[in-house]
């Protein structure tokens, strides 16, 4: 396994062209407008990146072309989860060919595995597609559907993966979580993964996190993470109620990634609509989302783009 991740890593948004072509030309400027606000790297074609809804060869479009516009040390892990078990092998093995971090994969979502065992020997089966590559596993109960303890699953997988480097852990189980982390003495990079709770998870020890709000707001997040370490607690937990209220804002809206492109469009990147049957948002619902982040102070504390005019060509106002 590479070193452990230190930082905030996008979950990016997948950028769409008017009539519902992947845009893929806008990722450079993405990339730009990520690393100016101290973004460590992304999570290519997650949840947040509408993957499910995308054709596999959109999906190994988008991540070829964030490998190419990203330089190190700026991290690309690649979401492979499918139905299919050779489709996401397929696209793991594309990750490896164009030089990708590592790979993702939550268990299958349909088909769930009946035991933790089970669910090791799946994300068994995909990762050793890639042993040259950092094997993720994907926890996300509330959209996969399966809740195993992790801590469970990292004693049932540490003997059959040998390249897992850990798990993006988008769930709320903090016993769980701080349990994984100190797994055989902090052996697995534990990024967490709800945005709304990083600070508890900072406070466990936690170093690396994964997130589809640290696309808005990345300088909030850096914010609290400096007055943590700073030992000024109550103003850490005054950025993470503020984080709490504009979480609470985009869920409002009913589309929360139709949300964060509205936000995006108003902070200078313009990724377009999202694919059915996620809702797209406009008019009055878009206004009352930026009127009420503006009463929070949201514009004071989010990410800003500096545009030059060669980035300013992928899509930017």
């Amino acid at each position: 396994m590479t070193s452990k991740t230190e930082g905030l890593i996008a979950a990016p948004l997948t950028a769409f062209h008017p009539d519902g072509t992947v845009n893929l030309a806008i990722i450079p400027s993405y990339v730009a407008f990520l690393q100016s606000n101290g973004i460590t790297g992304v999570f290519v074609n997650g949840t947040t990146g509408e993957g499910f809804s995308l054709s596999i060869e959109d999906r190994m479009a988008i991540a070829e072309q964030w490998v190419k516009a990203a330089s190190s040390p700026f991290i690309v892990i690649v979401h492979v989860s499918h139905t299919c078990q050779s489709s996401a092998a397929e696209m793991a093995r594309h990750a490896a060919r164009i030089g990708a971090r590592g790979v993702g994969e939550m268990g299958p979502i349909v088909y769930r595995p009946i035991s933790v065992e089970g669910l090791a020997d799946h994300a068994a089966q995909t990762a050793a597609e890639v042993p040259e590559l950092d094997y993720y596993y994907y926890h996300i109960p509330s959209i996969s559907g399966i809740c195993f303890p992790m801590i469970d699953f990292l004693s049932a997988a540490t003997s059959r993966i040998p390249n897992l480097a850990g798990i993006k852990y988008s769930h709320d189980d903090l016993v769980d979580y701080a349990l994984c982390r100190e797994f055989e003495g902090g052996r697995y990079d534990m990024l967490y993964g709800r945005d709304e709770l990083l600070l508890c998870a900072l406070v466990l020890g936690c170093r690396g996190a994964v997130g589809s709000t640290y696309n808005i707001m990345a300088p909030l997040y850096a914010r609290l993470r400096h007055a943590l370490d700073a030992g000024r607690l109550d103003e850490a937990g005054q950025w993470q109620r503020l984080s709490m209220k504009v979480v609470r804002l985009l869920a409002e809206t009913k589309s929360f990634n139709a949300a964060l492109k509205a936000v995006m469009k108003e902070l200078g990147l313009d990724l377009g609509g999202v694919h059915a049957p996620s809702m797209n948002i406009e008019g009055e619902t878009v206004i009352r989302l930026l009127d009420g982040l503006k009463a929070l102070g949201f514009f004071d504390v989010a990410s800003r783009y500096l545009a030059s005019e060669d980035t300013a060509k992928g899509g930017c106002k």
